[in-house]
């Protein structure tokens, strides 16, 4: 049974509900399902998987995580809350429906669907934050329309079988077509989910209130460590408007995470044990993303990047947290082993991202495209069409011949998965063979800019120096 089969999730879910609507008792049943879980898969793995047993345990507890926090959330969660998280992992993921859409898929395309994808329907945002596109933009951005934004969601779930969506901005709460907002689109779509970052600043009581009950919206607010972290690049007052927001979610029923973002400047707040107590324990977060900065599109500065050591010292810290303090943080470039390498360019069980102005990006962190999805719509062709650009192929490519299925005697090095952020020259290599159109004029420039290509090449250089050594005595030994 190999881990990334919807068997696996299946059997988690089966008996982690089938014992936690039963009189609250899964904090104390959820430890011993997941030893007989363990216990049970991991005898498969001599026979069946080409993985170490490192990556195999990384992912058992990762996704062991989502459960534990899907759980968390419906403890504490709205009644709306509640059924839909019963409906997406019971009816979702032991169903049949969403399995022979994927299936379907499979068969008339030759390849995996991607499993959710980033949408950005608004650009505005009402902050200016240091370092963000929103800051140095002036006057108002296009913005999806609720017409071609159901459209996208109706692709994905009827064509693909992905019920996940992420919504990323801009400010996402700003979004509004007529009458229509973000969670009246989340109201329309019951069968699916939408997490959502945000800087929280804009979620009062009433919009708490109307996410509780439409269920199937999750927040992740923006914090970039305690309240002077936050506030020097978000603006004075910021936290306590975040907190409010935190105090606002909790009343409703609606669960909620955070998002930071490691820099050079914050990177050591975000190692501390007391940040993940203050957000987790006292504030009731149940997830964390940690992106890293990215030096690509408006404002790019290679300096703010956190340094070599710096990640080193971040990757042994979330893996004690995800691993031994059981808890759903996710970094997309520490966190190779937990999804078996990057998940960007549409691949099966990954992502893609769509902006305001209906570009089709790999990923969010790569500001270049070659469809935009108002062009496909209007030639009478599908967001599907996009994942099979010479760029969508390019990127697939290079992700079969560094990790997917690759045996682990040749497969490259999982901590440092990222083509655009750890493997800068191929990803130039992809960008100008296919002739991606840049999505701003500094993405434009950071294509041709020699000194921004050497700082990368000598950044990957020094990362591979610091993280191979993990890789070949963890995981390949």
């Amino acid at each position: 049974m190999n881990l990334n089969t919807s068997n696996y999730q299946k059997f988690l879910t089966s008996m982690a509900f089938g014992i936690g609507n039963k009189v609250g008792i899964w904090k104390i049943a959820l430890p011993v399902i997941e030893k007989v879980a363990q216990r049970v898969l991991f005898k498969q793995l001599s026979s069946e998987s080409n993985d170490s047993k490192r990556e195999y345990q990384d992912r058992f507890f990762m996704k062991f995580n989502v459960l534990r926090a899907a759980l968390k959330a419906y403890g504490k969660g709205a009644p709306a809350v509640r059924n839909c998280i019963q409906n997406l992992f019971i009816r979702q993921l032991l169903g049949p429906g969403i399995q022979q859409t994927k299936d379907r898929f499979r068969s008339k395309y030759g390849i995996s669907p991607p499993g959710f994808m980033t949408i950005s329907p608004e650009g505005c945002c009402n902050l200016k934050c240091h370092n963000c596109y929103a800051a140095s933009i002036q006057g108002s951005l296009p913005r999806l329309s609720k017409e071609v934004f159901g459209k996208i969601l109706d692709e994905k779930y009827n064509v693909w079988g992905s019920w996940f969506n992420v919504i990323s901005g801009g400010e996402p709460f700003i979004w509004r077509d007529g009458n229509t907002d973000l969670i009246d689109m989340a109201k329309q779509y019951q069968d699916q989910f939408f997490m959502v970052y945000t800087n929280g600043t804009l979620i009062d009581k009433q919009k708490a209130k109307r996410m509780a009950e439409a269920g199937n919206i999750s927040p992740a607010l923006s914090v970039e460590g305690f309240e002077k972290e936050t506030d020097e690049r978000r603006g004075k007052g910021t936290h306590k408007l975040i907190l409010q927001a935190f105090e606002n979610l909790r009343e409703a029923g609606v669960p909620f995470g955070i998002s930071v973002t490691a820099t050079a400047q914050n990177a050591e707040i975000i190692l501390n044990d007391d940040l993940i107590d203050f957000y987790f324990d006292k504030q009731g977060a149940i997830y964390q993303w940690v992106f890293q900065y990215m030096p690509i599109g408006r404002g790019a500065d290679t300096r703010n990047q956190i340094s070599p050591e710096i990640r080193k010292k971040i990757w042994f810290k979330e893996h004690e947290w995800v691993c031994k303090r059981r808890l759903l943080i996710a970094d997309f470039w520490n966190g190779g082993t937990f999804v078996s390498g990057c998940i960007a360019g549409g691949r099966a069980d990954g992502y893609l991202y769509v902006d305001w102005t209906g570009n089709v990006y790999p990923c969010v962190f790569v500001p270049y495209w070659k469809d935009n999805i108002h062009d496909l719509y209007s030639k009478g062709k599908s967001l599907t069409d996009a994942l099979f650009s010479d760029l969508f192929q390019g990127w697939r490519d290079w992700q079969h011949s560094y990790s997917l299925n690759v045996p682990l005697e040749r497969r490259g090095n999982l901590i440092r998965p990222c083509l655009m952020r750890d493997h800068h020259d191929c990803a130039r290599d992809v960008l100008l063979s296919t002739g991606a159109k840049p999505g701003n004029s500094s993405a434009e420039i950071c294509l041709s800019d020699k000194s921004y290509k050497n700082a990368l090449k000598e950044y990957d250089k020094e990362l591979a120096v610091q993280l191979d050594p993990i890789w070949n005595n963890k995981y390949k030994a």
